[in-house]
């Protein structure tokens, strides 16, 4: 349910005194249309040049330049901070907690000298009796820092938010939809209360007329509390979907995030601060600015109901890329030259006449081989990175072990078994050509699915 801020409460704001940082981001970008949508005029922060409107001013900076950061909070009165450092290659992930500390410490800076009067934070719920992850302990330091000053600062502190764009849904809707049975670590039995983003939105909107938040620090969260296990199967219910869940203790946060980069288009540089964010348990313990902000908060199915919905009608833009060959193109070779392959390989046991064929080691390779052609082809459907990579070892072994089998043509000598018949040798050039197709296509499918799938975005 929308909140809709009075227009009297608006109009005490100076026009353009508010600052939304993060203006293309999951949270700001609805922050500022609900700001705008209850009569506030709102400027808003981001590394791209925007073109704005009569309720909105866009300006372009960069958090870690200062002067540009002094800038743009000019005639500022209160600053929205929804800032962060996750997303990135390897190396940005590794120095993420840095980069949002130096973030944090120029911010305050530049709001400092530049008169604001206010900062409002959006961060993430930790209990801190516990150690907490790298990713929460950011999150902690990062409010710390903004409230190190003497700038009052309203923090929330959010459990997992449920909404369309968001890299949590994204991880969750991909994987109960690809997956019905699940291998998971002992993460998925961590207690969490979801909170749906129109929900997070409203008390950051509301907060602005609400004098008492500042300088406090509120714990946000659903209606529900739940695990994420008990998550995913609501999800699963909501799809009509039956999943099983198998649990794996020893499968750490590093392993899981890259289990996630290979079956979702979420990026392990993303996925593992989301998934350390997991491990303890983000429950809220004082609810007072539920009295403070009274409002109808959706439950968990409701808000997987609406990113749903959502995701639908309007799925993320993606910046088109020029390339040889299409993604679409690419799939069906895929799939079409590893039932190939398949056919190909049964011809061993009725075209070759080497008893080599039914010795106990070529049998158990044989099985296995098949095994993994059936989990690739089953992943592929699915588009998953990990079908991918499954299929170009596979083809990349199975390259290899027909060119051996083919060796004789050249060196007179055969190094895997008995020298195979004409008919086999013919077989073998056959099978290398395709098997040289399904590599090209797997490597090119395996960097292609995440510029076609961002967060969610259907092929």
């Amino acid at each position: 349910m929308k909140q809709v801020i009075s227009s009297s409460k608006s109009s005490d704001y100076k026009p353009f005194s508010i600052l939304v940082t993060g203006a293309t981001g999951f949270i700001g970008s609805r922050l500022i249309s609900s700001l705008v949508s209850s009569g506030y005029t709102v400027k808003g922060l981001s590394r791209k040049q925007l073109s704005g409107n009569d309720k909105v001013k866009y300006v372009k900076a960069d958090a870690f330049n200062f002067d540009e950061l002094k800038n743009a909070m000019f005639g500022i009165d209160t600053a929205y901070y929804l800032l962060h450092s996750m997303e990135g290659d390897k190396g940005d992930w590794q120095e993420f907690a840095t980069r949002e500390n130096n973030q944090a410490q120029n911010f305050l800076k530049a709001a400092t000298e530049s008169g604001v009067k206010r900062i409002i934070y959006l961060g993430g719920l930790v209990n801190d009796s516990l150690g907490l992850s790298p990713h929460m302990r950011s999150r902690k330091e990062v409010g710390e820092i903004l409230a190190s000053g003497n700038i009052p600062v309203t923090e929330f502190r959010a459990s997992i938010i449920i909404g369309a764009k968001s890299g949590s849904y994204a991880m969750l809707r991909y994987l109960v939809e690809r997956l019905s049975v699940m291998v998971c670590p002992s993460w998925v039995k961590s207690l969490a209360q979801p909170i749906a983003v129109d929900d997070v939105i409203s008390y950051l909107a509301e907060s602005l007329s609400k004098p008492e938040t500042m300088g406090k620090i509120f714990e946000i969260g659903g209606p529900d509390k739940m695990t994420y296990e008990e998550l995913m199967r609501v999800y699963s219910a909501y799809l009509n979907k039956n999943l099983f869940v198998i649990q794996i203790p020893f499968l750490t946060t590093r392993l899981s995030s890259y289990w996630v980069d290979l079956i979702t288009p979420v990026k392990a540089s993303l996925a593992r601060p989301l998934i350390d964010s997991l491990v303890h348990d983000t429950v809220v313990a004082d609810d007072s600015i539920t009295k403070i902000i009274p409002m109808h908060l959706k439950s968990v199915r409701e808000a997987i109901d609406i990113a749903t919905k959502e995701m639908k009608s309007d799925p993320p833009q993606m910046e088109q890329k020029e390339e040889k060959t299409g993604f679409k193109i690419n799939q069906k070779l895929i799939q079409v030259s590893l039932f190939a392959l398949a056919i190909i390989g049964s011809s061993y046991y009725w075209l070759d006449d080497r008893t080599d064929v039914y010795e106990p080691m070529w049998l158990i390779g044989s099985a296995f081989w098949y095994i993994a052609i059936g989990f690739a082809i089953i992943l592929i459907h699915n588009k998953t990175r990990l079908g991918y990579l499954i299929a170009g070892v596979l083809s990349w072994i199975t390259l290899v072990f027909w060119l051996f089998d083919n060796y004789y043509v050249i060196f007179e000598n055969s190094l895997i078994a008995t020298t195979p018949n004409e008919l086999m040798t013919i077989r073998n050039f056959i099978g290398i050509f395709i098997v040289a197709l399904t590599v090209i296509a797997s490597h090119n499918l395996f960097h292609k699915v995440i510029d076609y799938q961002y967060k969610g975005k259907p092929l």
